[in-house]
């Protein structure tokens, strides 16, 4: 009995001897603003809280959170965490207390540390209910902290690549949550104060010059924004009251300046190759089709680029000019005092065109003069909201254009998506199971895939997400193009004639050589840019 009581006390001693090497398995990581700030995690944490205990809370991935604390032997610490937490699922990784501290404060959107006792009471997550209003009449938009935290969203939403800026007042937990879109995927960046709700939509209201008194109505404006030490941004602002009593607001970075040309936008060889040609073509109708925000406008500028030489007169209607090219008349659209783009289109013809770009043949009137003036000696470029190439056919015959003289007119529909990139930094290589290998098979066709030099075998690897700072921990950066080019070949344009259906358009085009989106994207796939499932995301099987 005792030898059994000192052989357990020899094995705990043993343990405990051992205890002090553990840290040597822990993670150490530095302050890095690159993380994603983790809002459902620190929703029930505060602020003080966090700074007083000096630990808070990184990702959570795969079931499992991420916690950066400075002791990872303090055991009556992690039982405390995970009670919190209300996980056993919790990995620990070690940093020192300042960076700890700067964790804290760059989640809850404090940077500023001169002021800490004033940050510290203003960004208070826990601040009651009954000092709300007393607080929020307070706040103005003319505050020099208002002032600076709504140019600082914006500087830190372009540095970050952001396309969009969501601030979101949620008044069931009393934050104002700030989300980045990037690479088409919202991400939360910070919790803002309750108290400064009004004061930040106020903010953004007089910087775009709409009425700060009308809470009620929906209002869109635009902002120009000059950066410190560097280029004027345009910002799209969409103010929207929501349920509660509060407004959203939606700033959307507008690309003004960046032109892409035909080369950059990684088309396959063969596509790239074939709408090029098309462009140089004297007249016929170009359409460049897809969904909101998948790239149509950068497309469209990128052709104009190749065409805008100074022997050619280019116009172009949009809503609104984004991209502005020097040798181009670029009309912007005023709905409100009737220039639309059927109304700019007659303006163009008189003015003696040689390339005409409408920004979208969103009726028939605007659609049909498309159509005349790609048949009376004009390039014609403009862009539809449809899903694919052969669709858009359907859609504009639809309208009720005259299929004789659209059939005689039309040169290429391009249809196109956006797809988020595999991170260079972090993308793993695998060797993927043969299940994978034949699903990809079966989605781009066995017929077409014996085309393709890719076998199966013990060498055979595709690519994976994983995740770093430098992508925000999603395992993506960047955003390519997936692209689906229609010729209007003769037989095209017989069954354009004949009013085929969309399946049998399809089959002719897919027979002649046209490539869809989902095997432009499996061909990504194979080239280890993307996965399998972001290219299933925007394409549909």
């Amino acid at each position: 009995m005792t030898s059994g009581h000192d052989q357990k006390t020899g094995t705990l001693k043993k343990g405990l001897a051992q205890s002090p090497a553990k840290p040597i398995h822990y993670q150490t990581i530095t302050f890095d603003k690159c993380y994603t700030i983790p809002g459902h995690l620190l929703k029930n944490l505060k602020y003080q809280y966090l700074r007083r205990e000096i630990w808070v809370p990184l990702e959570k991935r795969e079931g499992r959170i991420t916690v950066v604390i400075d002791d990872p032997s303090n055991i009556p610490k992690q039982d405390m965490i995970e009670n919190l937490l209300k996980t056993k699922s919790v990995d620990y990784c070690i940093a020192s207390r300042s960076d700890i501290l700067k964790f804290i404060d760059h989640f809850y959107g404090i940077e500023e540390p001169a002021d800490t006792a004033h940050v510290n009471r203003s960004f208070d997550l826990s601040a009651d209910a009954e000092g709300t209003k007393e607080e929020s009449a307070a706040v103005s938009e003319s505050d020099s902290n208002i002032v600076n935290l709504v140019n600082d969203l914006i500087n830190e939403a372009f540095v970050r690549r952001a396309s969009d800026i969501h601030i979101e007042p949620d008044t069931k937990d009393a934050v104002v949550n700030v989300r980045f879109r990037i690479d088409g995927e919202c991400i939360p960046y910070r919790m803002l104060p309750y108290e400064y709700r009004m004061a930040i939509v106020s903010r953004i209201k007089i910087m775009s010059n709409l009425d700060i008194t009308e809470r009620r109505l929906p209002q869109d404006g635009k902002i120009k924004y000059k950066r410190p030490g560097a280029e004027e941004i345009e910002l799209r602002v969409a103010t929207i009251p929501t349920h509660g009593y509060v407004e959203d607001v939606c700033l959307r970075i507008l690309t003004r300046g960046k032109i892409m040309t035909l080369e950059e936008l990684q088309m396959e060889p063969d596509t790239y190759q074939r709408f090029k040609a098309l462009l140089q073509k004297p007249y016929g109708l170009i359409l460049i089709v897809g969904p909101t925000g998948s790239g149509k406008t950068t497309t469209a500028h990128a052709a104009l680029h190749i065409l805008n030489k100074p022997n050619m007169k280019i116009w172009t209607a949009e809503d609104p000019v984004e991209i502005t090219q020097k040798g181009i008349r670029q009309v912007q659209m005023h709905h409100k005092i009737g220039l639309d783009f059927s109304s700019a289109m007659r303006a163009f013809l008189r003015a003696d065109p040689d390339v005409i770009m409408v920004g979208e043949m969103r009726d028939y009137e605007t659609a049909k003069m498309g159509v005349e003036a790609s048949t009376t000696g004009h390039l014609v470029l403009s862009t539809l909201h449809t899903n694919n190439a052969p669709e858009t056919i359907i859609r504009l015959l639809d309208m009720g254009i005259d299929p004789f003289a659209f059939a005689d007119s039309l040169l290429c529909v391009l249809a196109q998506r956006l797809v988020r990139c595999l991170c260079n930094h972090c993308k793993e290589t695998y060797h993927p199971q043969r299940e994978e290998f034949d699903e990809l098979i079966h989605h781009y066709g066995e017929k077409y895939f014996s085309g393709i030099n890719d076998t199966y075998n013990d060498r055979f690897t595709l690519c994976r997400a994983r995740g770093c700072p430098e992508c925000n921990g999603t395992g993506y950066r960047g955003m390519m193009g997936l692209y689906e080019l229609l010729l209007a070949t003769d037989n095209i344009k017989q069954m354009i004639i004949s009013k085929k259906s969309i399946a049998a358009i399809r089959k002719t085009a897919i027979t002649e050589g046209m490539r869809t989106l989902l095997q432009c994207g499996i061909l990504k796939v194979l080239n280890g840019e993307t996965d399998f499932i972001e290219v299933l995301s925007v394409c549909i099987r």
